[in-house]
C-alpha cells in the first residue's frame, strides 16, 4: 500500500497534463488531475483551436470577393461577430466534454480548483484541503506577459480577445511575434484597420529571414500598418475609444489594444519554493532531459519548462515521461526538425534549420539554398497576385535537406507532410525523385532543388 493518496498528481489540465494523466491512469495508476479552469488548457480554450476557427471565419470575406473572378455574381454579405463567438463557445464546450470523458474513462479523478505546493509530496487545493502524491507533474502552461505601461488596465490579451462583445474596427496590436501577426491577419481580413507596434525591428522571431521578409511584405500589402522600433507610453480611455500615446509622442486612436508580447510560465501562485523547486528567468521550471526537476519526485512538461512552446511538443513530453516513470523505459524527446506553422495571412511554416542557423552550424560554404516565388493558380483568376515563397536548404556534404520554408495559403498542411521527410533524413535526390501532384503549390518542392 502506498503512503500517498495518489500514485501521480498532475497540476494543469492542458495538452501535456491531460496526456500524462490519461496514459498513467490507463496503466492502473491512481491519478488526480487538478485544473482551476476548463479542461483543455490554453490550446483548446484560449489559443490554437479558437484562433484557427477565427482564421477560418475571417477568410470568407476574401473568398466572397475572389469568387467573382470565377463567375459568381456579387452578392451582399454581412458578418455577425456574436454568432462567431457563440459558435466558438459551442465547439470548445464539445471539445472539453471529449477531453473530460477520455480522462474519466482512464479512471483519472478530476479535481476542480487551484493546486499549490505544501511540500514535495503535498498539494493544497484552493487552500481548503490537501492531497498527497508519490509523484507530481507540473503542467500549468503559460500566461500572457503584459509589460509595464500606463493604462494597461485598458488593454486585453489573447485570453480575452475571443470573447470581445464586438469586432474591433481599429485594433492596435502591441507585439510583432507569431500571436500578434495571427490576430493582425484575422482582424485585417474582417476589414478592420489594424496597426502592429513592435519594440524593435525583429518581427516574427525564429523564422528564416528571407521567408520572414517575404511574409511581412505580403502582410503589409494586405493593409496591415506595422510600426517598428516603437513602444507604447500610455493607453487612456477617451469616451468609447482609447488614446494610445507612443514613445515619440504620436497619438493613435483605437477601440481595442491587444497586448501580445509573449508568454511566461503560469507559476505565480504555485508556491514552488515550498517544495524546493528551482526556476530561472520569469519562473521557468528547470528540468533535465527526462522532464525531472531538481526534486526527485517532481516533474514538469509543456510551456512551463521554457522548451518549445507547442502543443504537440507538450504531448510528446508527456508520452516520454510516462515511459520513463511507469514503463522502466527512460525516454527523451527529440527537439530537432519539429515542423511549425504561423497562421498569419498569408500563413508561414518551416521545418529544420533557417539559413542563418545552417550557416552557423555547417559554415556558409557547405550549404546550398534554393528559392522560388510564384503566383498560385487560383490567384491568377481572382486577381489576388500575392505570391507564394518556397525555400529549401541543403547540406552539400550529406546531400540532406536540412531546412524547408513555405509562405502561402495552406502552409501548415503542406509542412506537416514535409516534416516527415525532413525527420526521416530525406536528401536532395529524394525530393527531386518524388513526382509532384499537379497542379498544386506544394509540388514546387519536388522541382525546387534541381
Amino acid at each position: 500500500m502506498s503512503n500517498y493518496d495518489y500514485d501521480l498528481i498532475v497540476i494543469g489540465g492542458g495538452s501535456g497534463g491531460v496526456r500524462t494523466a490519461r496514459l498513467a491512469g490507463s496503466l492502473g495508476k491512481k491519478v488526480a488531475l487538478i485544473e482551476s479552469s476548463k479542461i483543455g488548457g490554453t490550446c483548446v480554450q484560449r489559443g490554437c483551436v479558437p484562433k484557427k476557427l477565427y482564421v477560418f471565419a475571417s477568410q470568407y470575406n476574401k473568398f466572397f470577393k475572389e469568387s467573382q473572378g470565377f463567375g459568381w455574381s456579387k452578392q451582399s454579405h454581412s458578418f455577425d461577430w456574436q454568432h462567431l463567438v457563440k459558435s466558438k463557445v459551442k465547439e470548445l464546450t464539445f471539445l472539453e466534454s471529449i477531453y473530460s470523458s477520455n480522462i474519466e474513462k482512464a479512471n483519472v479523478e478530476i479535481i476542480k480548483g487551484y493546486g499549490s505546493f505544501v511540500d514535495q509530496h503535498t498539494i493544497s487545493i484552493d487552500n481548503q484541503r490537501t492531497i498527497t502524491g508519490e509523484n507530481i507533474v507540473i503542467a500549468v502552461g503559460g500566461t500572457p506577459f503584459v509589460p509595464p505601461m500606463e493604462g494597461k488596465e485598458y488593454t486585453i490579451t489573447s485570453d480575452e480577445v475571443f470573447d470581445l462583445p464586438k469586432l474591433p474596427q481599429k485594433p492596435i496590436i502591441i507585439g510583432g511575434g507569431y500571436i500578434g501577426f495571427e490576430f493582425a491577419g484575422i482582424f485585417n481580413a474582417f476589414g478592420s484597420d489594424v496597426t502592429v507596434i513592435n519594440i524593435d525591428d525583429k518581427l516574427m522571431p525564429n523564422m528564416d529571414v528571407q521567408a520572414k521578409d517575404f511574409a511581412i511584405e505580403a502582410i503589409k500589402n494586405y493593409g496591415v500598418n506595422i510600426l517598428t522600433n516603437t513602444t507604447v507610453k500610455s493607453v487612456e480611455k477617451n469616451g468609447d475609444m482609447l488614446k494610445v500615446t507612443l514613445n515619440n509622442d504620436e497619438i493613435l486612436e483605437s477601440d481595442c489594444v491587444l497586448v501580445s508580447t509573449g508568454r511566461i510560465p503560469n507559476v505565480a501562485n504555485l508556491e514552488l519554493e515550498k517544495a524546493g523547486i528551482k526556476t530561472k528567468g520569469r519562473g521557468t521550471i528547470i528540468v533535465d532531459d527526462y522532464s525531472k526537476t531538481n526534486v526527485d519526485n517532481i516533474y514538469a512538461v509543456g510551456d512551463v519548462t521554457g522548451r518549445l512552446q507547442l502543443t504537440p511538443v507538450a504531448i510528446r513530453e508527456a508520452v516520454a515521461l510516462v515511459e520513463t516513470l511507469f514503463h522502466n523505459n527512460p525516454s527523451v524527446v527529440d527537439y530537432e526538425n519539429i515542423p511549425t506553422a504561423i497562421f498569419s495571412q498569408p500563413s508561414s511554416a518551416k521545418c529544420g534549420l533557417t539559413e542563418e542557423e545552417a550557416n552557423e552550424k555547417f559554415c556558409k560554404d557547405n550549404i546550398e539554398c534554393f528559392t522560388s516565388t510564384f503566383t498560385p493558380l487560383k490567384g491568377r483568376i481572382t486577381q489576388d497576385l500575392t505570391k507564394v515563397f518556397v525555400k529549401g536548404i541543403v547540406d552539400k556534404q550529406s546531400n540532406k535537406v536540412i531546412g524547408v520554408h513555405y509562405v502561402g495559403d495552406g502552409a501548415g498542411e503542406i509542412m506537416q507532410g514535409l516534416g516527415i521527410a525532413i525527420k526521416a533524413g530525406a536528401t536532395k535526390d529524394d525530393f527531386n525523385n518524388t513526382i509532384g501532384i499537379h497542379p498544386t503549390s506544394a509540388e514546387e518542392f519536388t522541382t525546387l532543388l534541381k
